[in-house]
């Protein structure tokens, strides 16, 4: 486990933050279809709070993209370096999350963050913002659709329907089990939108979520007992 610092100059205020976004959206690369799904190594990220210790933990899980076995994990622990502001989460989460991918022992291939892309009300999600920081592929699958319109896809597993900002297709809610409840994908950073869904179902063989999701959201969870446990005080 990885302990964080964070980072020096890291935004500190709303006003900050949202020109850091500013400045980075615009280096978003929407016009390479990354990675055919199924092939290579694919790695989830997410991260897990203690916001009674001031505690963030962040997983990054390696799947073989073809057989979805794991082959590496890491996780870092740190304070939390940015108060809760929707729209700005990214700033919570980025500096462990960066610290936990710098942690394997190899390039993770396509990331796969548990929340957004493009769809975000600024258009520069968590999935976009570490792409741009990492130079990876990367895209967001989310629980649900943050603010914006969709129509409920058809009930079998793999229809989609246009997550929208008004007219703007921002990403696709998708079906990822017959008749369940749908998940949605944004591009990050260097992956189409029709690959990311592609990618969401490879990874999604069982289970409503992405393998990659479940894996790495039980191991954040996991690593944040576990430095709660040695946080935590005699008076606790």
């Amino acid at each position: 486990m990885t302990t964080v610092r964070i980072p020096a100059g890291w935004p500190a205020t709303e006003e900050r933050a949202r020109a850091v976004q500013d400045e980075l959206r615009g280096r978003v690369v929407l016009d390479e279809p990354g990675p055919p799904p199924g092939t290579g190594r694919v790695t989830g990220v997410d991260v897990a709070y203690d916001d009674e210790r001031d505690l963030v933990a962040a997983a990054a899980v390696v799947l073989d993209a073809a057989s979805l076995t794991v082959v590496a994990e890491a996780t870092a622990v740190g304070r939390i370096s940015f108060p809760y502001v929707p729209g700005l989460l990214a700033f919570r989460e980025i500096p462990t999350v960066l610290a936990a991918l710098e942690a394997l022992p190899g390039p993770p291939g396509l990331v796969v963050c548990d929340g957004y892309g493009l769809a975000h009300p600024r258009r520069f999600g968590l999935a976009s913002h570490l792409g741009v920081l990492t130079g990876l592929p990367t895209i967001g699958v989310a629980k649900n659709p943050f603010t914006f319109a969709h129509e409920d896809p058809d009930a079998p597993r793999g229809s989609t329907s246009p997550l929208l900002a008004g007219t703007e297709e921002v990403g696709r809610a998708l079906r990822t089990r017959d008749g369940v409840k749908p998940v949605f994908v944004s591009v990050g950073h260097r992956v189409s939108l029709d690959n990311a869904c592609a990618h969401t179902l490879a990874l999604s063989p069982d289970y409503r979520l992405p393998e990659t999701t479940r894996r790495a959201d039980a191991l954040c969870r996991r690593a944040l007992r576990e430095a709660a446990q040695v946080s935590r005080s005699p008076a606790d």
